[in-house]
C-alpha cells in the first residue's frame, strides 16, 4: 500500500546486470562453443576460490535489522542518501504543481503530526510536503527524511491517531533502512544471475528470474512491511499516540480496498493479516506509551 519509490535504483541495478548477462553469453556462445569451461580442472580451482570469497563477502555483510532480523546489505549510507536525493528532485518535479503550500491548513497538519513522531527519533532534518491527490489514498518517505502526503490518504486517516499510524509506518522503514536491504538484495540477486549464465540455459534463467521474485524479492518486502507495522507501532506509542487506532486505521484502508493480488504475489501484507498481527503488538506498544515522557 506504501510503495518505495527507490523502485528506480533497483531497476537501474537489474537493468545494469541484465546487460552484463547479455555480453557473457554471447562471449560463451563463441569462446566456449568447442570446450566447455567447466572440463577444464582450472575452472573448479577457480569456481571454488570464487564460492569462498563470496560467501566470505556475504557473511561480512550480514547484519541485524533493528527487530534483530539478519539481512544482507553491501549498500553504503552515501549511496543511499544520493539515490534518496535523486528520488526527492525526481519527485518534486513530478509533482511540483500539486505541492500543497507548507502555511496551509491541510500541510501544518501534517507536519505537526510528523514532528510529533521525528521527535521519538534520533534524528533531524526531514521535510515535510502534501500533494493534492485526492483519489491517491498514500504516503512514502525517501532515505534522507522527505515526507511526501498524499491529500487523499487524510480521508482515510481521519485523526491525529490515524495519520500518526501511516506516517510511523513510513518513518519506520526509513529507520529501518529498508532501501539499502532492497537495494542490497538486488546487487546479490544480479551477481547470482551473473553467474548461473554460465551454467544454466538463457531461457531457464527466466524461469529462475520469476522464481526468485515468487522466493526471495517478495516475501522479503513483506518481511519489511511487517517490520515497519511494528516498529511504526512502537514509534507513535512512544510519541503518546494510541497504537490501538491503528487496528482502525487498517480496519478503514480495508474497507477502501477495491481489489488486491493474493498475498503471496504481493509486495504488502493482506490487511487482514496487518491487522491480526497489529493486535498482538499492542500490549507491548501500550507499555511504551506508558513510559514515554
Amino acid at each position: 500500500m506504501f510503495p518505495n519509490l527507490l523502485q528506480r535504483g533497483l531497476s537501474a541495478t537489474r537493468t545494469t546486470a541484465q546487460q552484463s548477462l547479455r555480453r557473457h553469453l554471447f562471449q560463451r556462445h563463441y569462446r566456449y562453443k568447442a570446450q566447455p569451461p567447466w572440463h577444464d580442472r582450472r575452472f573448479w580451482y577457480c569456481a571454488g576460490a570464487a564460492t569462498t570469497t563470496g560467501l566470505v563477502y556475504y557473511e561480512y555483510h550480514i547484519e541485524e535489522s533493528p527487530t534483530g532480523r539478519r539481512r544482507f546489505n553491501n549498500v553504503s549510507p552515501e549511496y543511499t542518501r544520493q539515490i534518496g536525493e535523486q528520488a526527492y528532485l525526481e519527485t518534486l518535479a513530478q509533482y511540483r504543481n500539486q505541492i500543497i503550500p507548507p502555511n496551509s491548513p491541510i500541510s501544518r497538519n501534517v507536519s505537526r503530526v510528523a514532528t510529533r513522531l521525528i521527535s521519538a527519533t534520533d534524528q533531524k532534518d526531514w521535510v515535510v510536503h502534501v500533494i493534492y491527490a485526492p483519489d491517491e489514498k498514500n504516503a512514502f518517505v525517501l532515505p534522507g527524511g522527505k515526507i511526501f502526503v498524499f491529500s487523499g490518504l487524510l480521508s482515510v486517516t481521519e485523526d491525529d491517531n490515524g495519520l500518526a499510524t501511516v506516517l510511523s509506518h513510513e518513518i519506520a522503514h526509513q529507520l529501518a533502512n529498508h532501501s539499502a536491504e532492497k537495494l542490497s538484495q538486488a546487487n546479490l540477486l544480479g551477481v547470482l544471475y551473473f553467474i548461473a549464465a554460465f551454467f544454466v540455459d538463457p531461457n531457464f534463467l527466466q524461469f529462475g528470474r520469476a522464481m526468485s521474485t515468487l522466493l526471495l524479492e517478495l516475501p522479503n518486502s513483506r518481511q519489511c512491511e511487517q517490520e515497519a507495522d511494528q516498529l511504526g507501532l512502537y514509534l507513535m506509542a512512544k510519541a503518546c499516540y494510541d497504537p490501538e487506532q491503528a487496528v482502525a486505521l487498517w480496519q478503514r484502508m480495508k474497507a477502501a480496498e477495491l481489489s488486491s493480488p493474493p498475498q503471496f504475489l504481493n509486495t504488502h501484507p493482506s490487511t487482514d493479516s496487518r491487522i491480526e498481527n497489529i493486535r498482538k503488538l499492542i500490549p507491548q506498544a501500550n507499555m511504551k506509551r506508558e513510559t514515554a515522557n
